[in-house]
């Protein structure tokens, strides 16, 4: 597991053996990136993100390196935060982040009018479809999250979080192999916007 490009590009990242952490897979993070930045490199300069179920922190350090000016990894496992703070060390990242050992919810009540985010990135357990509504229906009456703000549900391929919580709507689905990405919004009729691209072999 490496970062795909920007100020850190090439380094490697760490993980945890015998746990239940899924990071990103590069390929799925690279297709993420791809989406958010359409071709313009400084696209994210200055971006505050959510990284949820951060596990490695794989998301959150891929956005730093691409110039995000702040990201907030959450995440409730101790091993994993401390992996994700061991990874933020090693590429000598000091400054433009919070490292939250907590449970989501509890994270996001407590930062609901700390002010607009841009990007949310949501990576439940696959399993835990509770996680995915319970996430996405706070998200959708977030006052932080506005109708700027893009919110990302990695998810397996087979499995749907959702079209539409509360003001929140999907307006993009992405599959790569297995997995699948699917990108929300607030605002009307931006479900009818909705688009899913084929696999890719």
């Amino acid at each position: 597991m490496r970062v795909i490009a920007g100020k850190y590009r090439s380094r490697p990242l760490r993980s945890l053996r015998g746990m239940d952490i899924r990071p990103t897979a590069d390929r799925l993070r690279e297709a993420l990136f791809n989406v958010l930045t359409a071709g313009a490199p400084d696209a994210l300069a200055g971006s505050v993100w959510l990284d949820l179920f951060a596990g490695t922190g794989a998301v959150g350090i891929e956005a730093l390196s691409r110039g995000a000016g702040q990201v907030s990894f959450v995440e409730s496992s101790a091993p994993a935060a401390r992996v994700v703070r061991q990874n933020l060390d090693s590429l000598g990242i000091k400054a433009g982040f919070v490292v939250v050992q907590a449970e989501v919810l509890k994270a996001l009540k407590k930062i609901d009018a700390a002010g607009k985010v841009d990007f949310v990135f949501l990576d439940p357990p696959y399993e835990f479809a509770e996680g995915y509504r319970s996430t996405l229906e706070f998200l959708g009456s977030a006052q932080f999250v506005d109708a700027t703000t893009v919110v990302i549900a990695e998810h397996v391929k087979r499995f749907d979080p959702g079209e539409k919580f509360g003001a929140l709507a999907r307006f993009r689905k992405l599959v790569r192999g297995d997995a699948a990405l699917s990108f929300y919004r607030k605002g009307e009729g931006v479900q009818n916007a909705a688009a899913a691209e084929p696999a890719t072999p």
